[in-house]
């Protein structure tokens, strides 16, 4: 952490948990409210703990630091969005569950080449075309499983790994070392998937498709796709942010206008993101300062408890921030610092299934809830603006999360983090 960390008050901790609840209650009792008030509670209770952290605790560089990350956050998704956003996909051939697999297989490889907020913005409106007449909550929740989560383990083209190739991780070691438990929790999403999709098929009628070729418009924006990942991750930080505007506003005002209304682009799943997580960003500051502060309190002694301590916690609070602070934590246990790449680099050889644990599990689990990674929120937004059917906070986590993905990420704690 670049701020210094500030023991905070167990009831700072109340605001976070107030939206965490409001998120997941208010869409489904008083939805028409929710969605004209919902700006002004993440508002209030960013403000509200934000004003204490400055006021009361006379925390202001905290405040500051956590301000730089959701505006680097913002920058970094909406680009993407953007960018994406002007590339168009017509894939014609009816979805069925073998074609769905290797769509979903095909995009988990390409995320790691563009990022999973580039492969989703770039994928899901393709895949919920494949399957229109049919899409449902089930494929919606198995895009964010496999595109935009478990795809991004492999290299750091974003949050979380960028965060810990930033601080001196290899750029290559998650791919060297954590291609088995991709590789196996991927396979058993799709195994799963397949039958799901199979018996869904043979329940309902199967949407006829018009005899059309593939086709790709706007297709320059790849271009500016690499562009982006190219800033992202070798450009330094003060050059990065104005650098990939320039190439989203390039993108947007270049791209003929027809593509946009081909992709039935809209602004407002962004602007509910930007909302959603002004508010998570704002109130979890005190909660990764406890967490932080009390680290050593948990006696980490092992290789499981740090997969699952940092996967519970990536699924409940932003898996990027969270990725950081156990790898913090990981390192102070051996009295390494992670602001110094040397130590990063002496962690990375030396306690290799460690740093396998913690990448794993942040990437993994942030498929749990919708806010455990930025793509989450924005395909569900996408997904229901262009009215497929979409499961709630609590649906998702409970028809989805726990049946589906909690058993598999316990099946790769035990092969492979059990020490």
């Amino acid at each position: 952490m670049c701020a210094t960390i500030i023991e905070p008050h167990p009831a700072l901790l109340t605001p976070f948990a107030i939206l965490l609840l409001s998120i997941a209650i208010f869409p489904l009792i008083l939805r028409q409210r929710w969605e004209r008030h919902y700006q002004k509670l993440c508002a209030l209770l960013a403000a509200t703990t934000c004003g204490y952290y400055i006021f009361a605790l006379h925390g202001a560089a905290r405040v500051h630091h956590a301000a730089g990350e959701y505006a680097s956050f913002i920058i970094v998704v909406g680009t993407f969005f953007v960018v994406a956003g002007a590339i168009h996909l017509h894939i014609p051939r009816p979805a069925s569950p073998l074609s769905n697999v290797m769509f979903l297989f095909s995009g988990s490889i390409l995320v790691n080449f563009i990022g999973t907020i580039g492969a989703s913005m770039l994928l899901l409106r393709p895949f919920l075309h494949m399957n229109r007449g049919r899409g449902s909550a089930m494929h919606v929740a198995f895009f964010i499983f496999t595109i935009g989560n478990l795809g991004g383990a492999l290299l750091p083209v974003g949050p979380p790994l960028f965060l810990g190739y930033i601080k001196g991780v290899p750029f290559l070691w998650t791919a060297l070392h954590c291609w088995p438990q991709w590789l196996t929790a991927t396979a058993a999403l799709l195994g799963i998937f397949f039958v799901a999709d199979t018996i869904s098929r043979s329940r309902g009628p199967t949407a006829e498709l018009p005899a059309t070729r593939f086709h790709c418009y706007g297709k320059w924006n790849f271009g500016a796709l690499l562009a982006l990942l190219l800033i992202l991750v070798f450009v330094p930080d003060g050059l990065r942010k104005p650098l990939m505007l320039m190439v989203a506003m390039v993108s947007y005002f270049f791209t003929p206008q027809r593509v946009f209304e081909a992709n039935e682009f809209s602004w407002r799943p962004l602007i509910e993101v930007a909302w959603i997580f002004l508010g998570i960003f704002g109130t979890m500051i005190p909660v990764l300062d406890y967490v932080e502060f009390h680290a050593s309190d948990f006696h980490f002694a092992s290789d499981a408890r740090f997969y699952w301590s940092t996967g519970l916690l990536s699924g409940v609070l932003d898996n990027a921030p969270t990725y950081l602070t156990f790898l913090t934590a990981a390192l102070s246990l051996d009295h390494l610092d992670i602001n110094r790449l040397p130590d990063v680099a002496e962690f990375a050889s030396g306690h290799g299934s460690r740093l396998a644990a913690i990448s794993v599990a942040a990437t993994f689990f942030g498929g749990l809830t919708y806010i455990g990674n930025s793509p989450n929120l924005l395909i569900r937004a996408i997904a229901e603006s262009r009215h497929v059917p979409t499961p709630g906070f609590l649906a998702y986590i409970i028809r989805y999360a726990l049946p589906i993905l909690i058993p598999i990420l316990g099946l790769v704690g035990l092969i492979f983090f059990r020490g």
